[in-house]
């Protein structure tokens, strides 16, 4: 692939470690890969002089100039077709779809195309662009500003779907989306996008594997995005009631990181998947499935999930019911089989 332009590769600002919230995380990574590499260039709507929506792309491009990001109509199918373009030509392209639902009308076009172009060209042309659409609930949108649609992008070969929990996981996951030679889907948790913590510039993650977000021997909780505080919420009630309960961050949902999954949920023989999508022929189900396939002969009880429900997007004042809680990974817990139980009962 040659580049764009012929200006040099520069270095980005000194690695820094301090904290900082997800949203300016994601900045930062924005900043850093567009100071890297004259090829990235970042649109969509709003992204320019107001900065986004949720103010992920603020003073970029101030920064940088408005060829380097830049607003676009409120069409995303042109956004998308734009990126596709640039992508061919040796650029790498970032789009921000403004909400979830959003994304919608630009569907055909990454199923069609981003997704499809590599195997059709047989790997002649490529496609680095990410996708970058901020999803799931806890922000009280109203309906098309609330959605989990995770199932969509993950369903379809050639796209790589991740989402980050942590401030550093968003940074160093949207480094190495850019970086990659090939379609990324980046799902950004809205709710935390104001959640804080310790992000190490100089640290680097690599797509496609999962991270052990709190050790525990009982049982293992499998989930992703936002609803990793829920389960790491939950960990901290069990271990009060005595239940030592490891929670992983799959943040990876295609490709999917097997080993990591099936040596955590081996070594528990107990698991429960957390995801705030509908459960039906969802990201939740294939990992529920993932899990019996690969330790069957190991499991002391069913793979449980904790979901949403199988309904359009609850409205605002109703997120609360329809969103997994603490009280619901409990519950889950709870009917697993447990030996102690058994022995006290008899």
């Amino acid at each position: 692939m040659t580049l764009m332009h012929d200006e040099p590769r520069v270095e980005v600002d000194a690695p820094v470690v301090q904290t900082m919230t997800m949203a300016a995380a994601l900045n930062r990574a924005l900043a850093d890969a567009i100071t890297e590499d004259p090829n990235v260039v970042i649109f969509g709507e709003d992204v320019g002089a107001l900065g986004g929506v949720f103010r992920i792309t603020d003073g970029l491009t101030e920064r940088f100039g408005e060829e380097r990001c830049f607003d676009t109509p409120l069409a995303e199918s042109g956004i998308m077709g734009t990126a596709v373009g640039m992508a061919m030509n040796g650029m790498r392209p970032v789009v921000e779809m403004q909400f979830d639902a959003f994304a919608l009308p630009a569907f055909e076009q990454v199923v069609s195309h981003v997704a499809k172009l590599g195997n059709r060209t047989k790997g002649a042309l490529r496609m680095p662009l990410v996708i970058r659409i901020p999803f799931g609930g806890g922000i009280g949108g109203v309906e098309h500003h609330c959605d989990s649609s995770e199932a969509y992008y993950a369903h379809t070969p050639g796209l790589t779907v991740v989402s980050p929990s942590t401030p550093q996981d968003a940074y160093s996951l949207l480094r190495a989306a850019i970086a990659s030679p090939d379609p990324v889907v980046f799902l950004e948790p809205k709710k935390l996008y104001w959640s804080k913590g310790e992000v190490d510039t100089s640290l680097t993650a690599e797509l496609g594997t999962a991270r052990i977000a709190r050790e525990g021997t009982d049982v293992t909780v499998l989930t992703y995005g936002a609803s990793v505080g829920t389960a790491l919420e939950a960990a901290e009630i069990a271990a009060e009631e005595g239940r030592s309960v490891q929670v992983i961050d799959v943040r990876s949902l295609s490709p999917f990181d097997d080993a990591t999954v099936t040596e955590a949920v081996r070594g528990t023989g107990r698991a429960i998947v957390v995801a705030e999508a509908p459960g039906y022929v969802s990201v939740a189900s294939e990992i529920q499935a993932r899990v019996f396939e690969r330790c069957f002969e190991f499991l002391e009880a069913p793979v449980r999930r904790v979901t949403g429900f199988d309904t359009p997007y609850a409205p605002p004042k109703l997120e609360h019911w329809y969103l997994p809680d603490a009280d619901r990974i409990l519950d889950a817990i709870d009917s697993l089989h447990w030996d102690d139980e058994e022995a006290d009962a008899s």
